[in-house]
C-alpha cells in the first residue's frame, strides 16, 4: 500500500465514512478504527464497522472517546497520528498527547472564522457566498488548533444543505490524500490560528428554524435551503402544528406592498402555495401537506 504514518481513524458520521473509504480505496492502510454502533446525537450517523470489516482493520466501538478502554486501545496501536473526523465530543489532553504528530480534526468553515456548531447550516442561513473545508491539529479548544489544510468552497445561490455537503466532501477527499502524503514525507505545514480574529457559532435551537413571515424573501429562502434534507427542515406554525418547508423561491416584488405579511395569496396544492412576506412573496414548492385557504393569515 501507499506509504503512510501509523494512523488511527476516529469517526461515526457520513463524512467520516466517505473520508475513510477514500483513504482505503487509494491503498492507504490505517492501523485501527474507533467508531460507534449507534448515535442519538448525529442525524447523519454512519458507523465505520463495515469498512473495518471489509478491509480487516482492528476496531472498537465506544460511547466515550476519552474512557480507559479507548485510551488503552489507542496506546496498544502506538499511532504516530490520529484522524478524528465527525466525532461530536471534545477530545481530552491525554488522548491528544498520544500521537507524535497530533490529532487531526475537520471543520467545514474558514477558520479562524466560524468555529463552533452547525457550520454548513449557519453558512447557508446567513447567506454567505463562500466557506471552506479545513483540517487542523486539535488542541483542547473547539476548532482552535494549527491549520494544516484549508480550501475555499464557493456557495452558489442555488446550493442547499445537500449540495453544499457534497461540495465540501469532494474537496475534503482531495485534501486528505494530500496531507496524508505530506505526513508520510514530513512536509506538513502548520499554520497557527489567530484566535482573536475569529468567532464561534452557537448551537441552533427549535426557534432558529421557524419561519416568520415578516422576514425578507432572502431570509426565508436561506433558512429553508440551509435546513432542508438531510437536516430537520425549516418550519412555520399553522395553529399549533409545525409545517416543514423543504423548498421555496422568493419573489421580491412591490406588487403586494400594501398586503400584510403572512397572508396566503395563492394555493395550488397542499404542498405548493404563495405567502406574502416583508418584501415580496414566498412561493413554497415543497412542504408537509397543509390545507390552506386563499386569503387566510398564517
Amino acid at each position: 500500500g501507499e506509504k503512510m504514518k501509523k494512523t488511527i481513524f476516529i469517526g461515526c458520521v457520513e463524512s467520516s465514512y466517505v473520508l475513510l473509504e477514500c483513504l482505503l480505496q487509494h491503498k492507504y492502510s490505517v492501523i485501527g478504527i474507533i467508531t460507534a454502533d449507534n448515535s442519538k446525537v448525529n442525524a447523519d450517523f454512519h458507523s465505520l464497522v463495515p469498512l473495518a470489516e471489509k478491509y480487516k482493520i482492528d476496531y472498537i466501538c465506544t460511547k466515550d472517546i476519552n474512557d480507559r478502554d479507548t485510551i488503552t486501545f489507542i496506546k496498544s496501536k502506538n499511532p504516530e497520528v490520529i484522524y478524528c473526523f465527525g466525532w461530536s465530543r471534545l477530545i481530552k489532553s491525554e488522548l491528544l498527547s498520544i500521537p507524535k504528530y497530533g490529532v487531526v480534526g475537520f471543520h467545514p468553515a474558514a477558520l479562524p472564522a466560524n468555529r463552533g456548531r452547525h457550520p454548513l447550516i449557519w453558512s447557508l442561513v446567513l447567506g454567505l457566498d463562500k466557506t471552506a473545508s479545513t483540517f487542523f491539529i486539535m488542541d483542547e479548544g473547539a476548532d482552535t488548533g494549527d491549520i494544516i489544510s484549508q480550501e475555499e468552497i464557493i456557495i452558489d445561490d442555488t446550493d442547499d444543505a445537500n449540495t453544499l455537503y457534497n461540495k465540501v466532501l469532494e474537496t475534503a477527499k482531495k485534501q486528505i490524500l494530500e496531507f496524508t502524503a505530506q505526513f508520510a514525507n514530513g512536509t506538513v505545514r502548520r499554520l497557527p490560528q489567530d484566535i482573536g480574529n475569529g468567532n464561534t457559532w452557537r448551537k441552533r435551537g427549535q426557534l432558529d428554524g421557524q419561519i416568520d413571515w415578516r422576514m425578507s424573501c432572502k431570509g426565508i429562502y436561506n433558512l429553508v435551503r440551509g435546513l432542508t434534507h438531510p437536516y430537520v427542515g425549516a418550519h412555520f406554525l399553522y395553529g399549533d402544528k409545525e409545517i416543514k418547508v423543504w423548498k421555496c423561491e422568493g419573489i421580491v416584488s412591490k406588487e403586494y406592498q400594501n398586503i400584510e405579511p403572512g397572508k396566503v395569496l395563492y394555493v395550488n396544492s397542499p404542498k405548493n402555495y404563495m405567502v406574502k412576506v416583508y418584501d415580496g412573496i414566498i412561493h413554497i414548492l415543497d412542504s408537509d401537506e397543509v390545507n390552506l385557504t386563499e386569503g387566510e393569515y398564517l
